[in-house]
C-alpha cells in the first residue's frame, strides 16, 4: 500500500534526508520518499501494518524534525 502524505513545518532538506533514510530502517517499509521542495512524503508499506508503521514514523520523524507535522 502506497500513501502520500503533507508535511507542515520540515525546515530543511537535511532533515528530509535524514527522515527517509530512518523510515526506510522501519520494519515493513518497503520504500518511502520525504520531499523538501514539496512539503511532502510517500510511505509504501505493508497495508496490514500500515497504522501500526504510521505510528513509528511519526515518532522517526520528531526525533529528526519536532516541529515538523504529518497531516493524517
Amino acid at each position: 500500500m502506497t500513501k502520500r502524505f503533507n508535511l507542515i513545518d520540515l525546515d530543511c532538506a537535511n532533515c528530509a534526508a535524514k527522515m527517509e533514510t530512518a523510515i526506510k530502517k522501519i520494519a515493513g517499509v518497503e520504500d518511502a520518499s520525504v520531499s523538501f521542495m514539496t512539503q511532502k512524503m510517500t510511505i509504501q508499506a505493508d497495508p496490514e501494518r500500515f497504522e501500526e508503521i504510521m505510528d513509528q514514523v511519526v515518532k522517526v520523524c520528531r526525533k529528526v524534525e519536532p516541529d515538523c507535522q504529518i497531516v493524517r
